[in-house]
């Protein structure tokens, strides 16, 4: 019998890292070792042990058994890292992290011979691989950083988009969780006198000392009667002391830094630094800011809670200016009194700048903010505070605020549904956000709610066929009519020679008629720039893209041309490279030349404009909009960012001025999105008070769609497209998969592809389209092929997925693709 040490005993019972068998283990391998007698036993007894411990090569084979054991009880981690990569890492646990270590922690592992990455641990198990592992440098988490129900989400994105889950990872998670020194917590500096400073004798010398000092004792003055240490009495302080910072010191003694640090360095005051957190919590929430619902609103209200008995995901169709929002603001308050959280999404971040002052009107430090244009640390806080004891109870985002960790969903509300902006194109994963939304939902037992005034071809399909509910809100709030839409014929009015640049008469007279009544003007062109190509009128030729097969975009302002695949910049020329003549002219137009053109033509115009190149910050957005708002601006130019549900009280007109670029577009869904832009810009007109009035221009004025959007007929426009999508096998009756291949070399893309689309069609029979050239077939150097995949409803999805994957992994045993890139696009937009 072996007895265990004492210290092994004491280490035990303080220590529950080292389980009982893991310490009997080591006692046994002490007393074989060493065979020294324990002081604490009897002789006699020590002397049978002794006697009974077994010769010293059984000893040793015990001891080798004994390590046996040990290496069998080592735990393992599998962990994502943050790569392109399929699949899950495994790494060894050294002793004492297996309590440390669980689902959703991050944790420091090597990659290779010298890298290091923060992974996050998603299973702790004593499987050993059948391969060596490295062991996982340090924990760098207490608690997880991710739920369960998020973890669940990944891994449905991974699967359903054909996306490696490092992908997922790297987007899901901020920068700063992603290193395990990336997060700095944001600190400020405080001032405070030193120790020995704080007695009143010690304060008269003190000012005695700065008698020729005056501005370092106006500055000492001013410390102490902000922090009231002015209130010394007998050494005590009457008043409670006030923490003030350096930035409130110096604003209000009017001092520069140089007289504050004299104090600091004379040993008087002292710096210390606060962390304080990035997040602006502002007031309490004031839920008696909620605003009554009209008629109309209320049956929508009720009709959404009575769907939602029944339904988990319901779409609300409500036509422009119908009060949406007040209804998102009744339901989400309806949640939070059932101690939920709520989830509202939003396609743009533009939009967030009006709904936030809103939802900030009524839920007050209860909503959080969450998009791209936050700082990373803002995000990282954000996210911790969601994992806090008190996070937000509604989360207002874009696209990637789907991603934060949740304790309590009940609720969540995807407004403008219908938005092509919902779905992540690049980098991977090639997400839906408004699909991820549903299922997060769903693993939460919560209810989804579709908002828009054009539903997408696959919501309303769903509606209409039972799979959602449906709720309908068809009067404006306050009964404003819907606005006058007039058609104009561009090409006739150039034919009579009556129309030359790209206003027409009549939109230029209304312009004119609403700027002279103090209204506000939106003129929608969905291209940015000030021309989409410059092109030389004696040769024809045209610069083009080193990197990609595009031509370059005209920015007048910056005086270069640029690509908008890779960013790519060139000087303008002054003359063509090609044959030397000086005519060298913009073709088309973007919201630059439509800037230019309206300032020259109104110069008492107060003009703002919302593209992407005015719009990089998160500032811009806010400033344009509270401009236009305010009436500080009377005339907006933009593109697709202005018919996103923004809402201004005095906009009488709105002119669509090339509806001919949008229903031209190469995709089978341009008609679609063609109807939703221009049914959208359209209802940003007489909001308030009156009806408004737009002006559509168009080349193709007798298509059936145009007279669709005139008559605001969404049900007209959706039965003929769904007659249409169905004859041609696409959404809502089949589900499209994009499989995209991309090479350095040209012929490498073209074999490889030819040999991908055989496989699959070995598979997928005559499901499977192309390859063939996309519209743009070269980007950043990298050519492009692309095959598509017609799947019928009710197909097999995870068979499809390993159908995919296993034609992926025989292409590239060929040492031809080594360097090959192929990667999904499931359901594009």
């Amino acid at each position: 019998m072996l007895l265990t040490p004492s210290y092994i005993q004491a280490e035990r019972a303080t220590d529950k890292s080292i389980t009982p068998h893991f310490g009997l283990l080591i006692c046994q391998i002490i007393n074989l070792l060493t065979r020294q007698p324990d002081p604490n036993l009897e002789h006699t007894a020590y002397r049978k042990y002794r006697e009974s411990t077994p010769s010293i090569p059984v000893r040793l084979s015990m001891i080798s058994i004994f390590f046996l054991i040990f290496a069998s009880m080592t735990k393992y981690a599998d962990v994502i890292l943050p790569l392109p990569l399929e699949g899950l890492f495994t790494y060894s646990l050294a002793p004492g992290m297996e309590e440390q270590v669980k689902q959703g922690v991050r944790v420091q592992v090597p990659l290779g011979k010298s890298k290091s990455y923060t992974a996050l641990a998603v299973r702790v198990h004593e499987e050993k691989p059948q391969f060596e592992v490295k062991e996982v440098i340090q924990v760098l988490d207490k608690k997880p950083v991710l739920l369960p129900q998020q973890y669940r989400l990944w891994q449905w994105i991974s699967s359903y988009y054909l996306s490696p889950i490092g992908d997922v990872y790297k987007a899901a998670l901020p920068s700063g969780l992603k290193a395990e020194d990336g997060f700095r917590p944001r600190t400020e500096a405080y001032i405070t006198l030193v120790d020995n400073c704080c007695n009143e004798a010690t304060l008269h010398h003190v000012f005695n000392s700065l008698s020729r000092a005056e501005k370092q004792q106006q500055v000492l003055n001013c410390f102490l009667r902000l922090s009231h240490w002015d209130s010394l009495q007998d050494d005590e302080p009457k008043e409670a002391i006030v923490e003030i910072t350096k930035e409130e010191l110096i604003n209000e003694s009017h001092c520069n830094v140089a007289v504050l640090k004299a104090l600091i360095d004379r040993k008087i005051l002292r710096v210390y630094y606060k962390e304080v957190g990035r997040l602006n919590d502002g007031e309490a929430a004031q839920p008696n800011q909620i605003k009554a619902l009209n008629a109309a609103q209320l049956e929508a209200y009720n009709g959404i809670l009575f769907e939602m008995l029944k339904k988990n995901v319901v779409l609300l169709h409500g036509v422009t200016s119908s009060g949406k929002t007040e209804i998102y603001i009744h339901l989400i308050q309806k949640a939070l009194d059932d101690k939920q959280q709520v989830l509202y999404l939003l396609p743009e971040i533009a939009l967030t700048v009006q709904i936030m002052t809103r939802l900030k009107r009524v839920f007050g430090n209860r909503l959080g903010i969450y998009h791209s244009k936050y700082s990373d640390a803002e995000r990282v806080e954000i996210w911790q505070k969601q994992l806090s004891d008190n996070p937000y109870d509604v989360i207002l985002g874009a696209r990637s605020a789907v991603f934060l960790p949740f304790q309590r969903l009940g609720l969540v509300i995807i407004d403008e549904e219908h938005e092509s902006s919902f779905k992540q194109q690049d980098p991977a994963p090639r997400y839906h956000a408004r699909s991820a939304a549903i299922v997060l939902a769903g693993y939460y037992g919560a209810k989804t709610l579709l908002g828009t005034a054009t539903p997408s071809m696959e919501s309303y399909y769903n509606a209409r066929t039972g799979k959602y509910g449906l709720v309908q809100l068809t009067t404006r709030y306050k009964d404003i009519a819907l606005p006058e839409i007039e058609v104009v014929d561009v090409k006739d009015l150039r034919r009579r020679k009556i129309m030359k640049g790209m206003f027409s008469p009549q939109l230029l007279a209304a312009i004119r008629e609403a700027l002279a009544k103090g209204e506000q003007v939106i003129l929608f062109q969905n291209r940015r720039g000030f021309a989409p190509m410059v092109e030389c009128k004696v040769c024809g030729w045209v610069p083009k893209c080193t990197n990609c097969d595009v031509s370059l975009t005209l920015h007048k302002n910056m005086n270069q041309l640029t690509c908008h695949y890779c960013g790519y910049t060139y000087s303008v020329p002054t003359q063509c490279p090609n044959c030397e003549s000086n005519e060298l002219r913009g073709r088309g137009y973007g919201t630059e030349k439509v800037e230019d053109e309206i300032a020259r033509l109104f110069p008492e115009a107060r003009i703002a404009r919302m593209d992407l190149d005015t719009t990089r910050t998160r500032n811009a957005y806010e400033r344009l909009i509270g401009d236009f708002s305010s009436g500080k601006t009377n005339m907006l130019i933009g593109t697709q960012m202005v018919s996103k549900g923004l809402d201004f009280d005095k906009v009488s007109v709105v002119g669509i001025l090339n509806a001919d670029s949008m229903l031209n577009y190469p995709d089978f869904r341009a008609y679609e999105q063609a109807f939703m832009m221009m049914a959208q810009v359209s209802g940003r007109a007489g909001r308030k008070g009156k009806q408004g009035k737009v002006f559509l221009q168009t080349g193709q004025a007798d298509l059936p769609v145009i007279r669709q959007v005139m008559a605001n007929d969404y049900q007209a426009f959706y039965n003929d497209l769904l007659e249409e999508r169905k004859a041609f096998s696409y959404p809502p009756f089949h589900h499209l998969v994009y499989v995209y291949v991309k090479h350095a070399k040209e012929q490498v893309a073209d074999s490889a592809s030819m040999e991908l689309g055989y496989r699959l069609r070995q598979s997928f029979g005559s499901r499977v389209l192309g390859p063939d050239k996309p519209a743009v077939a070269r980007v950043k150097t990298m050519h492009i092929r692309k095959i598509i995949i017609k799947l019928e409803n009710g197909i097999d999805q995870q068979k499809v997925r390993q159908h995919l994957r296993y034609a992926q992994q025989q292409l590239l045993q060929d040492k031809r693709y080594a360097t090959l890139q192929v990667f999904y696009d499931v359901d594009p937009q």
